[in-house]
């Protein structure tokens, strides 16, 4: 779908307008390979670039064709179909146009066309701006979740079990997918700032530094969470581990007092002449040997600390 934006700064909202014209903001969602065709000969865009964007995996890039300049980035999204929780976004920067192309709804984008937020599409620097501060501020929101989330399950620690380390380890998926399209990003984004690819005003480049930081911030708390989470479950495994010694200690235990009686029964259950077969008190005296030797035992097992 293939949806025409425009808003100067004497607009009190944002229109939707049949055709493009110059500082217009161009949104492109679920396209077919038509609408695409459509797109490119109504910009003059770069047709091998575009293509990309059809790719679900496609990584953070940039890349500069003719007047226009192509920034490919990610957005946080609840994929169900792909093993991946983020989504690509194409930004067209051109000279006198904003193109946006996505092979998914964006969600960030419903606050520019309800008006929540304030957007002018012929201002390109600073609508770009505020095109990238929505999906940094979309990644940090997923960011305090799983924080969140990360921080319970490590309050329980003791208590973690193959449905909180299945759940754990989704949160690394999606903390790698979360680092893995902010710090591409925040690369190009360095560039930018350089202003060789669009105009920038000193408000603008503030702005952008400003949004840098917010990304090197972002993608540093991302790296603290993974890193709990890998804690936890280092202390997980161990802590399994030492119940599984304990157990397997504590059955070993067992097996040697257990084992004590039943050689002892084993060897006057034959029926051969045996010492005491015909003392009237046989039964007790090796009742009393069977109770010693496991007493022993035992004593022996609690001065080894093994009880």
């Amino acid at each position: 779908m293939i949806t025409h934006y425009f808003k100067t700064l004497k607009d009190t909202e944002l229109k939707e307008i049949e055709t493009p014209r110059t500082g217009v903001w161009t949104h492109v969602v679920a396209p077919t390979q038509e609408e695409l065709e459509q797109v490119v000969g109504e910009c003059g865009l770069d047709e091998a670039i575009v293509s990309d964007v059809q790719d679900f995996f496609e990584v953070p890039r940039m890349e500069k064709s003719g007047s226009a300049t192509y920034f490919f980035t990610r957005y946080p999204f609840d994929e169900k179909d792909e093993d991946i929780d983020t989504a690509p976004l194409l930004i067209v920067m051109g000279e006198s146009y904003v193109v946006t192309i996505a092979m998914r709804e964006v969600p960030q984008f419903a606050e520019f066309i309800s008006g929540e937020v304030d957007v002018h599409t012929t201002q390109k620097a600073r609508f770009f701006i505020q095109v990238m501060d929505a999906l940094t501020k979309s990644f940090e929101h997923e960011l305090v979740r799983l924080r969140r989330s990360v921080h319970s399950d490590r309050t329980k620690l003791r208590k973690i079990g193959n449905r909180e380390i299945e759940r754990l380890v989704n949160y690394e998926h999606e903390l790698n997918d979360m680092i893995a399209a902010v710090v591409p990003t925040n690369a190009w984004l360095q560039q930018v700032t350089g202003g060789n690819y669009m105009q920038l005003f000193a408000e603008d480049v503030e702005l952008m530094e400003d949004l840098m930081i917010a990304n090197s911030q972002l993608i540093d708390s991302a790296r603290s969470v993974l890193k709990t989470i890998q804690n936890i479950r280092s202390a997980t495994e161990s802590i399994m581990a030492n119940k599984l010694n304990t157990t397997i200690q504590t059955l070993t235990i067992l097996t040697i007092i257990l084992t004590i009686p039943t050689i002892v029964a084993s060897l006057y259950g034959m029926n051969v002449p045996l010492p005491l077969s015909n003392n009237p008190f046989a039964f007790w005296m090796v009742l009393a040997v069977i109770v010693i030797a496991v007493s022993v035992v035992i004593l022996i097992f609690k001065r080894s600390k093994w009880l």
